[in-house]
């Protein structure tokens, strides 16, 4: 067993000499409900220290099936989760054009779209999209399926079997968005036709783009 150092110290082993790289980068993350929680929770713990969360939403019973924080009841999501997770930023906001014209998104080296308005979607890839391909990266439908061996992550362009992610690409093109940009999406068919969820989705989707960023922050270094 290594020397134990701090928190980071099995991060450290892993990661060998890119750990301080990873350490320097900045992620702005929007929608911290059950996918974004569990990315904002695996980026913290993995060594990232300059992460922004962004989300107008509070808690409600209903979230505890699925998300980190949701036994706060009635308080906001970013509040309570800057709380646990020391240093994160919260912007307790609501994505939609007015705020995306006064936040500087092009600033953060990862941009992290984890909500599920299709409109707001829309008007962050409209900025993000011009990013280099993986420091942008989008989920799609997670509700109402139970495997996350389906998860797939590929160009927006070409997911598949996913309506919220077909939806999504539809107003893509009326929005004449064309780049393309990092998805997770899963071509599961869907297990019910009320939005029922299942953490062992979500919380992937959410594992599935920390990952994508962790391994994309080593590989440039």
């Amino acid at each position: 067993m290594s020397e134990v150092i701090d928190r980071f110290t099995r991060s450290r082993i892993i990661f060998g000499a890119h750990f301080e790289h990873l350490q320097s980068k900045s992620v702005v993350l929007f929608g911290v409900g059950g996918v974004g929680s569990f990315a904002l929770d695996c980026l913290y713990r993995s060594g990232v220290q300059n992460i922004t969360i962004v989300d107008k939403d509070y808690f409600d019973v209903t979230n505890q099936n699925r998300q980190i924080g949701a036994e706060h009841v009635g308080e906001s999501k970013v509040h309570v989760l800057a709380d646990m997770y020391k240093g994160v930023k919260p912007i307790n906001e609501r994505v939609n054009e007015e705020f995306l014209h006064t936040f500087d998104i092009m600033t953060f080296d990862y941009i992290i779209d984890a909500i599920d308005d299709i409109n707001a979607k829309v008007q962050i890839a409209q900025i993000a999209a011009n990013k280099p391909f993986g420091k942008y990266l989008v989920s799609t439908g997670s509700a109402k399926k139970l495997s996350p061996l389906n998860i797939r992550v590929d160009n927006i362009w070409k997911s598949y079997g996913d309506k919220f992610a077909r939806k999504l690409r539809d107003n893509l093109k009326k929005a004449r968005v064309k780049k393309p940009f990092k998805a997770v999406f899963s071509p599961e068919v869907p297990r019910c036709k009320p939005l029922g969820s299942f953490s062992a989705v979500t919380a992937s989707f959410g594992l599935t783009i920390a990952s994508e960023i962790v391994q994309d922050i080593l590989k440039e270094d």
